[in-house]
């Protein structure tokens, strides 16, 4: 049974500066929810992710970490195209597909157990809510021409699930549609409604995402657990030895002493999420009396200690850092360490700030004899 995330698109109605399928739910990526409502379902052998071009390029961790197979499409112009993209990709014996809209996050395993049966059953199938309102048809000018029977009436949502057979005639047919459903039918295909839940909301606009926060909050019965920590890391410049902060080599002419590539960044945010999640910190993990770990790349040692505080059922919800360092004059970097800090952690850029300050010539610090971080890091209960 193959798991296809329908995440192509951009969400322009949602608005903001980044894919709607980014946007956090209770600390968690909307899309990161989705996924792991087909990772967690024994039903489900394969999952298979449709993305905008440049996250496809450059996916988050949490679509490449996995127990199952996990792969990874660019998506096309329309929602047909990007799933058409991912069928190719579907393994050869498999027998359903099921389709799923990544914004549409709190489905249920009841709801996919149900499509995925009358799938197997009939060749495809839809959940979907019957209309609880009565359902008006008005021509151009607004003036109602009819009142169309209420019992008829069925909201489709996804999943939606196909015999293969039955998909790839679906997908043969160039027609615009909003769903593979409607190709099917126009295929030829009978398609059956299976019960679908009111609280499987697709998320369009951020009182969507609103709601969906209270939603899933009465699901797990109270607010997510948040827990903060704290990073910090201290090394001596020396001459000799390139500098290397947030996993990016900075033009000077000293850099960090230490066992690892002394990355005093990624040091004190692996410190800050490993404390928040109550899970030890770097030296236990990453202990400098290792040879495992002479020269190591730090931002690798971050990204271990991210999957650390995941398997601990933590989310990382944002982190906040703070460069001192009298020279060199980090701005320029700080963009740059910002990204690979989100890619570690499998989170996304707006998540993270990278900040320098000087130490106004006092100290070590200020006599340019070392550089220190401070980091913080919220994270949340799953």
């Amino acid at each position: 049974m193959t798991a296809i995330i329908a995440a192509g698109g951009r969400g322009a109605r949602f608005g903001g500066p980044q894919p709607k399928q980014l946007s956090l739910l209770a600390g968690r990526p909307i899309l990161q929810h989705s996924i792991e409502a087909f990772l967690n379902n024994p039903q489900i052998s394969e999952v298979i992710v449709a993305l905008p071009d440049d996250l496809a390029a450059q996916p988050p961790d949490y679509v490449r970490a996995s127990g199952k197979p996990l792969h990874v499409v660019a998506g096309g112009a329309r929602r047909q195209d990007s799933v058409a993209r991912a069928f190719a990709r579907v393994s050869s014996n498999c027998e359903v597909v099921i389709i799923h809209d990544a914004a549409r996050p709190l489905v249920s395993a009841a709801v996919i157990q149900r499509t995925i049966a009358a799938a197997s059953g009939s060749g495809a199938a839809i959940a979907a809510v019957r209309s609880r309102d009565t359902v008006k048809r008005a021509g151009a000018d607004g003036v109602i021409t009819s009142t169309l029977p209420r019992d008829e009436i069925f909201l489709a949502q996804t999943p939606q699930a196909f015999r293969v057979e039955v998909l790839r005639d679906a997908l043969a047919i160039a027609d615009d549609a909003t769903d593979e459903a409607a190709l099917a039918e126009r295929a030829g295909h009978h398609v059956a409604v299976v019960e679908g839940d009111p609280r499987n909301l697709k998320v369009t606009t951020p009182d969507d995402l609103e709601l969906a926060e209270r939603l899933l909050s009465n699901r797990q019965g109270a607010m997510p657990a948040l827990r903060i920590g704290n990073g910090y890391d201290l090394h001596r410049l020396v001459a000799g030895r390139p500098l290397v902060l947030g996993g990016v080599t900075i033009p000077f002419e000293k850099g960090l002493q230490g066992h690892s590539d002394a990355d005093a960044v990624c040091h004190a945010v692996t410190d800050a999420i490993l404390g928040a999640a109550g899970a030890g910190d770097i030296g236990r993990h990453f202990p400098d009396t290792d040879p495992a770990w002479k020269d190591a790349d730090s931002i690798a040692l971050l990204r271990r200690a991210g999957q650390i505080v995941r398997d601990a059922g933590y989310a990382i919800v944002n982190v906040d850092v703070t460069v001192i360092a009298q020279r060199p004059k980090l701005s320029p970097h700080a963009e740059a360490m910002q990204r690979n800090l989100s890619d570690a952690l499998g989170i996304v850029p707006g998540q993270i700030s990278v900040k320098g300050k000087t130490n106004e010539g006092v100290d070590s610090m200020g006599a340019g004899e070392s550089i220190a971080v401070h980091a913080v890091a919220l994270i949340a209960g799953r």
